[in-house]
């Protein structure tokens, strides 16, 4: 899985960036065709933070959560677990849609 991290108006320390890959590295347990993901930091006005993180799967699937907050680490917690909600609706769409239910017909 790639991995690209992005600061805006802020410089990336060591520790932001092993905290937002050891976040996103679970991502592949909840959709296993994740194959890219991106973290954008951006610093707004005050300590105001914005993140986003782009997932790219197969398929040109791709999921976007975006989280704002005062302290950077919340706010990626805060927006993976966002995605992972989105990669576990997908999931069971798709296993729903693989499977779909017998229809009992009743004469």
């Amino acid at each position: 899985m790639l991995f690209t991290i992005t600061g805006k108006h802020i410089e990336i320390t060591e520790a932001i960036k092993e905290h937002a890959r050891e976040k996103t590295s679970k991502l592949p347990k909840y959709y296993n065709s994740i194959n890219q993901v991106e973290v954008i930091i951006d610093k707004g006005p005050g300590d105001n933070n914005s993140v986003e993180i782009i997932a790219r799967a197969e398929h040109s699937n791709l999921f976007i959560v975006t989280e704002t907050g005062d302290d950077a680490y919340k706010c990626i917690d805060l927006a993976v677990h966002k995605l992972e909600r989105q990669l576990r609706r997908k999931k069971t769409k798709q296993r729903n849609n693989k499977h779909p239910g017998t229809i009992e017909h009743v004469d």
